[in-house]
């Protein structure tokens, strides 16, 4: 029976949000999100199946209408800035949403804020998660707050930053807040506490604290993640190399800007653990999970489906007139993709990218790629010496010289496994939409997922070559398709 139960979800577009969201649908609850920009969920699954209301908490005029007719909200805001107004802004913010939730008969706000024992000298951003929480209640309304440490998952600020330098440093410089203890829990443990709590009415007026099962130093988490990842690290602890200095270290190391990589060291120097047993008398049949599962299922997440060409650090350049390419690194995964405006109909193209391989050649630098075979053969990889099973048909399954074919869908796309030997796993992907009744867009991407330094290396390393094969190869497959 569907939940007759409104929803409202704040932080729609941020890392716990938007994986709430899908939850609360599938459990049959009807679920409205507010967001500041609605073209920022445009691309997202669930999109037809909530109410989109536009508003920011700092302009409470925009509230009322958005918690109109909800029974619970559910509170994901807070900065992740180095500014100096954050906490003033995310008390407004908290203070306009508790007293718009009250006025609208808001039935309990449900909270996630950080861990941190409140007696200890906190740094300021879990200060202002701290006080955020007070605010809320202040209203009041109930108030469900959860507390948590690092939040392990492919996307987490958190998580992407022990990623980052555990998968590019093999030696590690760490200063003291490396070595500062923590509970960090997954995603999914942390989705399972914030639905429970819907359905658990005695959470109401409550503060939470939530962990996985582990406690572990910042550089266990990273040494545990090079054991899941098979890789071999060593840390070197200095005294020195300020929140502000590691910042930056960060930020030139990973992707992780050094505006967001402050905040999060800053909370490091702060002992993050459970101190009370509050969540298992709650919440008795939830059995969290420990952080080496917690890795795994994150990097169960580096798959090309799990990606979209819509990337928060995606770098677009033009080659020539007709060629336009994307480069993105994100959550482990480097990517570069090519588009082409095609003359001719979604067919023929199809029919071209899928006719790629054995004797058929791959249209553009064939002594390159057969080259690039003999050197898999050397190194004990499968080469090029499989081909393909029929010169014109494809099936899933189907072996493609160095390729696996992954997935096919008629007339709009295939995906390529790469199973020649690389530091790293890598696939091919190639689709193509309509444009008009006389042209299509063929988009062509490469997703490599590098493993420790030697895969970063090379990656770009052999950019030069790949860019120019790449290049070569979809204006080959835009020329043969036009032929069709």
């Amino acid at each position: 029976m569907k939940n007759q139960k409104r929803i409202l979800v704040t932080g729609a577009t941020g890392y716990v949000g938007s994986r709430l969201i899908p939850r609360l649908l599938q459990d049959g609850y009807k679920v409205r999100i507010f967001v500041r920009d609605p073209e920022r969920v445009q691309g997202q699954v669930w999109i037809d199946e909530v109410e989109v209301y536009p508003g920011d908490v700092l302009e409470p005029e925009t509230l009322s209408s958005a918690l109109a007719d909800i029974d619970y909200a559910y509170y994901l805001i807070h900065s992740m800035s180095s500014a100096n107004d954050f906490h003033a802004s995310d008390l407004q913010a908290a203070e306009n949403f508790g007293q718009a939730s009250k006025a609208s008969g808001v039935e309990r706000i449900i909270y996630l804020g950080g861990l941190g024992d409140p007696d200890a000298n906190l740094s300021p951003h879990l200060r202002s998660r701290h006080n955020t929480g007070q605010k809320l209640r202040d209203a009041g309304v109930p108030v469900t707050e959860f507390r948590a440490a690092i939040i392990v998952g492919s996307g987490s600020a958190s998580f992407e930053m022990i990623r980052y330098l555990t998968e590019r440093l093999p030696i590690m410089i760490c200063p003291r807040w490396v070595f500062t203890r923590g509970q960090p829990i997954s995603i999914e443990d942390i989705l399972e506490y914030l639905i429970q709590s819907l359905t658990t009415p005695e959470s109401a007026g409550k503060t939470i604290e939530i962990g996985g099962s582990d406690i572990l130093t910042y550089g266990e988490m990273m040494t545990g993640y090079a054991d899941v990842r098979g890789l071999r690290r060593f840390l070197i602890p200095v005294p020195v190399l300020t929140p502000k200095l590691s910042s930056h270290w960060v930020n030139w190391v990973t992707p992780i800007p050094a505006e967001i990589a402050q905040p999060l060291i800053e909370g490091l120097r702060n002992e993050v653990i459970v101190r009370d047993e509050l969540a298992q008398t709650l919440f008795p049949e939830l059995k969290v999970i420990d952080y080496k599962t917690a890795v795994e299922r994150a990097l169960e997440e580096l798959k090309p489906e799990r990606f979209t060409s819509s990337w928060s650090d995606s770098l677009a350049v033009n080659i020539g007139e007709r060629q336009h390419v994307t480069h993105g690194n994100t959550r482990g995964m480097i990517t570069e993709t090519r588009e082409l405006k095609v003359n001719t109909q979604p067919h023929a193209v199809y029919q071209t990218f899928t006719g790629l391989g054995g004797d058929n050649g791959w249209l553009f630098a064939n002594t390159l790629w057969q080259l690039r075979g003999l050197v898999d053969r050397f190194v004990g990889g499968v080469g090029l010496r499989r081909g393909r099973k029929h010169p014109k048909n494809l099936q899933v399954g189907d072996s493609l010289d160095f390729y696996h074919v992954e997935a096919l869908e008629i007339n709009k796309m295939m995906r390529l496994r790469a199973e020649m030997k690389l530091p790293g796993k890598a696939w091919m992907e190639f689709s193509v939409n309509r444009l008009d009744e006389n042209a299509s867009q063929l988009t062509m991407t490469a997703h490599f997922a590098p493993k420790g330094l030697l895969g970063h290396l090379y990656w770009y390393l052999l950019y030069p070559v790949h860019s120019i094969v790449f290049s070569g190869l979809i204006r080959g497959l835009g020329a043969e398709a036009e032929k069709v």
